[in-house]
């Protein structure tokens, strides 16, 4: 038989019991639902709000196919042993304005001018679209439905900096072609910069299912509202693994706002190179860990130099965001436009301190005097452009003087030698190159033996070629 105190004791040790952290969570997680809406938990109506936004986009270009047989081709044309066919590709897309304004990957409709592209939306209604912008350094382009009066469904832009890892979200598309598909999961990191997909590398991971075909979809919050725009997956099988990248939506809204106002994409422009920051540099600047972006050049007429930005400066927050690495520098600092102020906070011999940077366009000065070369020589084919620091900015080089190749035509003699886009054309001949007329003044000059140097990647090539 028990004693009072024994008892007493079993009480008390019973009430501890009871209200510990264990007891309480099982308590709470088999405590009946008490209302209908408890039962009935879904996301549901997330995907009511979102998924009537979010298009299948169809591409089809034609294809020329054949073989190169340079004698054939020298009697009877390029066209000897071409044929055409229709190639299809398939995507998503998020229209993102009433009037029909529809965001994608532009890997989702890369091909020439005579690409046709059509929409469908989730209540099976067909549209014909035209591309207002592609830019290959996000891998996004904006698309407008034609000839339409419509008011459409669309999805707002959420601020993807207010999102941390955990967070809910859900991600829209079409995969494999079956049709619109939903899937959820969470944010499963932010910030990813090493990923290879674009020039600027920052990234959201998110394990929510994301297949070939979602590509261009929405990744959406608990809000319905767009957070990112679905552009890859890491899969050793093609199929989904549970590690998808999303663009977040702060660069998708610059380059919609962009197109919608009629050009290329508008990007601020710093004047300084930056490099990473590896365990040896961090060391040596007495920081804990290898992170932030380490200048390594400053242009003298930039908004860096007036900004008081110097070589060996380690950038390590922009407007008080973290700076991990370059790639999350160039994220930071282009979302925050081309006017204003923004605030960097830098590492100097050991000391911090805050510089305020203007946020401008890259100048274009000397204008580009665009030229395509043609004649019988060596950079026959090749269209080149006066170099400054806004085509510097678009062709991701260093370099702001000069002549610089944009593209080569496909047959041509630049393109058979090997010339490649972001050449800088320094001499030929002998004679010094300034400028775009220079050049093609040098190469209108009838002769057999062209001898040139070329600066690639920072490296002076010399070659010479006889035609």
């Amino acid at each position: 038989m028990k004693t009072p105190a024994a008892a007493k004791v079993l009480v008390m040790f019973g009430l501890l019991f009871a209200t510990a952290p264990g007891a309480a969570f099982a308590q709470a997680v088999k405590k009946t639902p008490e209302s209908r809406e408890q039962i009935t938990f879904s996301y549901a109506p997330v995907v009511k709000r979102a998924a009537p936004a979010v298009v299948n986009v169809y591409v089809h270009q034609r294809v020329r196919r054949g073989f190169s047989n340079p004698f054939l081709e020298e009697f009877f044309g390029r066209q000897f042993g071409q044929s055409e066919r229709v190639q299809s590709s398939l995507g998503s897309g998020v229209i993102v304005s009433k009037r029909g304004v529809i965001v994608t990957n532009n890997h989702v409709v890369r091909g020439d001018a005579g690409t046709e592209i059509k929409v469908a939306l989730a209540d099976a209604r067909e549209f014909d679209a035209k591309v207002l912008l592609k830019d290959e350094r996000t891998d996004l382009a904006v698309l407008q439905i034609k000839n339409s009066s419509i008011e459409f469904p669309y999805l707002t832009f959420a601020d993807a900096d207010l999102l941390e890892v955990g967070d809910l979200v859900l991600a829209v598309g079409n995969p494999f072609g079956v049709g619109q598909t939903i899937t959820s999961g969470i944010v499963s990191a932010l910030a990813r910069t090493r990923v290879g997909i674009s020039d600027y590398q920052f990234f959201i991971q998110t394990d929510a299912a994301i297949n070939p075909g979602n590509s261009g979809g929405a990744l959406v919050d608990m809000q319905g509202r767009l957070v990112g725009i679905n552009t890859a997956i890491f899969s050793k099988s093609g199929g989904s693994q549970g590690i998808g990248f999303a663009i977040p939506a702060n660069m998708v809204r610059l380059v919609v706002n962009s197109a919608l106002q009629g050009g290329s994409v508008r990007r601020p422009w710093l004047g300084a190179n930056l490099i990473e920051v590896n365990p040896d540099i961090a060391n040596a600047a007495g920081l804990d860990r290898a992170a932030g972006a380490l200048v390594s050049y400053v242009a003298g007429d930039g908004p860096a130099a007036s900004a008081g930005l110097k070589t060996g400066d380690i950038i390590i927050s922009v407007d008080g965001k973290e700076v991990s690495d370059p790639n999350a520098f160039q994220y930071r600092f282009i979302t925050k436009g081309t006017s204003g102020e923004v605030s960097l906070e830098v590492l100097r011999a050991g000391t911090r301190r805050k510089l305020t940077v203007s946020l401008m366009v890259a100048p274009e000065n000397p204008p580009r005097d665009t030229l395509t070369l043609s004649g019988n020589h060596p950079l026959s084919g090749a269209k080149i452009a006066n170099l400054s620091p806004a085509v510097a900015e678009e062709l991701s080089i260093t370099e702001t003087k000069g002549v610089v190749v944009l593209e080569t035509e496909f047959y041509s003699n630049a393109r058979r030698i090997g010339i490649q886009p972001g050449d800088i054309v320094v001499g030929v001949n002998g004679e010094k190159i300034k400028t775009t007329r220079d050049l093609n003044r040098v190469m209108s000059r009838r002769t057999r033996i062209w001898r040139m140097s070329i600066e690639r990647h920072g490296e002076l090539i010399r070659t010479t070629i006889a035609l």
